[in-house]
């Protein structure tokens, strides 16, 4: 009781109030008979104000009210007619609206039964006593309760659609994540998978030198402190990016090209770059794309074929620029853990402007991977 007490409405309490005041209003300017109606009153005003916690009780006291208290009998110039109180027919309105509006359709619940049945009596007693204006019996206990219906099913509409919309809205906010999270994962997976390998290499280079007992060259010490210092930045920049303070570092790409080649040189990686066409500013998107497809395409010639060499090629041409990276001679295969992550990220970072990547064993030998991105100038 007290959870539909606290479920009350202003729109109900303001609904009954005035539905007193109008009633009262009546009473006292017209003055008509029986002393009955102060109570009537009461429970119909009561009912109203609860009519959406019990719509089905107030229809009881309005079908009753039909029956014995709507019309009374009185003389005027010595024929006898009937009078009745308009409050009591809009009490009966309010009812059969409620009805209509907050109990579900016959077709859905026994209730939606109930309450028709309790509106189509209501109807009936209203057309026994009034048989002279049989539209009014059919108009005022009906309308309002077809209203009512129609209202109802208008707001389950709107409710339908505002569900719908706000999973739409709750799946394209998944979406949204979840691109996120990809997009992350790929730029932890470049930088990690490339600056941990050349690390990784060139740490091993130096344990079998002093396996050996080979002077350890300072330059593959210093290799290895770079990469880590690399790696360390990079995360930085993508924890920046987590954190909204995405300008915190410039983004890297092609410009920082030749940098990123030296890394592999130090590495052990002999790498050959060409050149062709005018070189056009890039968006910073495609800049990075570009860069990282570079970067994890040699990462890999180096984790898997680390005796290799390797050849890249950045065309810029009228239809796109074309990035192409190759190394010679067998593929020392992936282990099994491997997940693939490098060649999904760099198809991932073409496709995402419509660009185009192929990664393939060559005919004679070696490895060989081509992609494809439009030149978004800047």
């Amino acid at each position: 009781m007290t959870d539909r007490l606290a479920r009350i409405r202003r729109s109900d309490v303001a609904l009954a109030a005035g539905f007193a005041a109008f009633a009262l209003t009546e009473e006292l300017l017209i003055r008509m008979p029986g002393d009955w109606w102060p109570f009537a009153l009461a429970a119909a005003a009561l009912l109203i104000l609860f009519r959406r916690q019990f719509p089905l009780l107030v229809m009881v006291p309005n079908a009753i009210s039909v029956l014995n208290m709507f019309y009374v009998p009185a003389t005027v110039g010595g024929e006898r007619t009937v009078n009745f109180r308009l409050w009591e027919l809009v009490s009966m309105m309010i009812a059969t609206y409620t009805v209509g509006r907050w109990v579900p359709p016959p077709g859905r619940s026994r209730r939606g039964i109930l309450g028709l049945g309790l509106v189509l009596a209501t109807a009936v007693l209203y057309l026994w006593n009034n048989d002279e204006d049989p539209m009014a019996g059919v108009l005022f206990p009906l309308a309002p309760y077809a209203l009512g219906v129609v209202v109802a099913a208008q707001s389950r509409r709107l409710a339908d659609t505002a569900a719908a919309w706000a999973e739409l809205r709750e799946r394209q906010a998944r979406e949204a994540v979840m691109e996120e999270r990809v997009r992350i994962a790929r730029e932890l997976h470049d930088m990690v998978a490339h600056s941990v390998t050349v690390m990784v290499v060139q740490a091993g280079v130096v344990r079998r030198r002093m396996e050996a007992g080979l002077p350890v060259d300072p330059e593959l010490l210093r290799g290895v402190e770079s990469a880590g210092r690399e790696a360390v930045v990079e995360l930085r920049r993508t924890l920046g990016l987590l954190r909204g303070e995405g300008d915190a570092l410039a983004p890297v790409g092609l410009d920082n090209l030749d940098e990123l080649i030296g890394q592999f040189r130090e590495a052990g990686l002999a790498v050959t770059v060409r050149r062709a066409g005018q070189a056009v500013p890039l968006l910073p998107a495609v800049d990075l794309s570009a860069y990282r497809i570079v970067q994890e395409a040699l990462t890999n010639v180096l984790k898997h074929a680390p005796a290799a060499a390797a050849e890249l090629t950045v065309d810029y041409r009228a239809d796109g620029l074309r990035l192409t990276v190759t190394n010679p001679g067998p593929v020392v295969a992936a282990p099994p853990g491997g997940t693939g992550h490098g060649l999904i990220g760099m198809r991932e970072r073409a496709m995402l402007f419509g660009g185009e990547l192929s990664a393939e064993p060559r005919p004679d030998g070696g490895f060989a991977v081509h992609a494809t991105l439009p030149v978004l100038a800047r």
